[in-house]
């Protein structure tokens, strides 16, 4: 069968398990020179609506069990308290990002670049390793577009339902189911963006503004905004945002091998396909597939994975639990369709040991294990050594140094005091060196949970230094002590002191 050109963008022009032409290798021949064309994205047209049959298995249970968690954990944690505030809050207004335990200022958005790089890495070292697992069980677009198609099956039936609904005329049947479903679709929406804006304005307070209906419009904005957003993406675009959308699928081929495990298709075992009617009379151990077409119905983005690796498949595995259920009904053995490598599937006869040292031990999945473990230990040492108590000092540049009674000198300095804990601190402020440089006053402040303080204080140099320092720009230091915690590290911050000449 001759191979076809894929359109560019697609995975096939970038990934080594496809020829120059853009057809993917087979593994039917060990001279891997015959070549199965590979199924381009567009072939799926925009305006085609993907009718998704709903499967059990064990890639199935899988994905609804991460749909539990991740949506447990979105739903519940703005309603979680800490310490008589919200566990986590990300207070826009008052520039405070709450973490449980920890306040962030904006000057530790260090650690969410750090939170980014290792997901970043993350993604990159489990794509080299298990495909595009992301996409298939934890994307967002993918765990609500399950949900959302959960609703549609509840309101308007299975697969062959929905698709005798599309083609009904318009009537009280059809207007009920589509418009419950649509229902349903709108409060899910706007539950979800009701909880979004949660992590951003304190949650219970909201709810009582809510229900009190004293919500203010940007608010409202803010709930509509994300509640329709969710409606549209994971109710009416749904598996286009794969297709045409999401810049992952582009360039997931760079980052795989003949190594990285895929949903595959096993050509060996499948071809020649038999129709179910020839099933009792198939040569042993050849012509497994019996065309009948399950694998593509319950594929979420409607594509057929009998040819080959494809830019739109996200590895939901969702295809697998059909072919192997009717593998068992067919008495055939499971994994016509199956989690493995090119490598593998090349060569059936290497021991799952060997697969799988093949699989982690290489360059890449190396590289980006240590770049991975590198960065989360530097991430987590650096979160976990940060100060509770921080400390900024700006010189007075309206009044660079001014001379006083004796010839003494003074310079002004503005002292902001942030404190990035929940506890209420008293913290005391030293001036080194303290042999020729003191505070004109003892300063003391105390500072609530959360605080940001801001402090002038004056630094004097005696008369008798001032003289033999004339004209010199002197290096001090600016110690804030906690009180009552002998054991919390001292905060020091550096600057100068200007001497100006006689």
């Amino acid at each position: 069968m001759p191979g076809r050109q894929p359109r560019p963008g697609t995975l096939a022009r970038t990934h080594p398990l496809f020829a120059k032409d853009g057809a993917m290798r087979t593994t039917c021949e060990a001279s891997m020179q015959k070549v199965i064309p590979i199924h381009p994205v567009g072939a799926v047209a925009a305006s085609d609506k993907i009718h998704v049959r709903a499967i059990g298995g064990t890639f199935s249970r899988w994905r609804w069990t991460l749909v539990w968690l991740t949506q447990a954990f979105f739903y519940g944690v703005p309603w979680l308290n800490w310490h008589s505030r919200q566990a986590v809050l990300f207070d826009l207004e008052a520039k405070r990002f709450y973490l449980f335990g920890a306040v962030l200022f904006p000057q530790d958005l260090i650690y969410l670049t750090g939170l980014l790089v290792v997901s970043a890495l993350l993604l990159f070292f489990a794509t080299a390793v298990i495909g595009r697992v992301w996409c298939g069980f934890a994307c967002p677009q993918t765990v609500y577009t399950a949900i959302f198609m959960w609703i549609e099956n509840k309101c308007e039936g299975s697969l062959q339902n929905r698709k005798r609904l599309d083609k009904a005329a318009w009537g009280v049947e059809k207007l009920f189911r589509r418009g419950s479903k649509h229902m349903a679709w709108l409060a899910f929406g706007l539950w979800t963006g009701f909880t979004f804006v949660g992590y951003f304005s304190a949650m219970r307070p909201l709810m009582t503004d809510a229900l009190s209906l004293t919500v203010g419009p940007w608010t409202i904005f803010w709930i509509l905004f994300y509640g329709l957003f969710t409606y549209l993406n994971a109710g009416l675009v749904r598996e286009k945002v794969c297709l045409h959308m999401c810049p992952y699928g582009r360039f997931q081929g760079s980052l795989m091998d003949a190594h990285t495990l895929n949903v595959a298709y096993d050509h060996q075992r499948g071809e020649p396909r038999r129709s179910i009617a020839e099933n009792e009379h198939r040569p042993a151990n050849e012509g497994h597939c019996i065309d009948c077409t399950l694998c593509v119905q319950v594929c979420p983005t409607g594509i057929d994975i009998r040819k080959g690796l494809q830019a739109a498949c996200i590895a939901c595995g969702l295809c697998i639990d059909a072919c192997d259920e009717v593998m068992a009904k067919i008495q055939a053995p499971k994994g016509l369709i199956r989690m493995a490598s090119l490598h593998e599937l090349n060569d059936a006869k290497k021991s799952n040991m060997s697969s799988f040292l093949h699989r982690v031990i290489r360059p890449r999945v190396v590289v980006y294990g240590v770049l991975l473990c590198l960065v989360i230990a530097a991430t987590v040492a650096a979160f976990v050594n940060r100060k509770e108590v921080r400390m900024d000092v700006i010189r007075d540049r309206s009044v660079m140094a001014r001379q006083v009674d004796r010839g003494a000198v003074e310079n002004v300095y503005t002292l902001q005091l942030m404190n990035a804990s929940d506890d209420t601190k008293t913290v005391s402020i030293n001036v080194l060196p303290a042999d020729f440089l003191g505070l004109i006053r003892p300063v003391t402040a105390k500072l609530a949970p959360a605080q940001a303080k801001t402090l002038t204080v004056t630094v004097r140099m005696p008369g008798t230094q001032a003289m033999q320092r004339t004209g010199e720009v002197l290096p001090i230091r600016f110690v804030a002590v906690l009180e009552g915690d002998t054991d919390a590290p001292s905060t020091v911050e550096s600057s100068t002191f200007l001497v100006p000449r006689q």
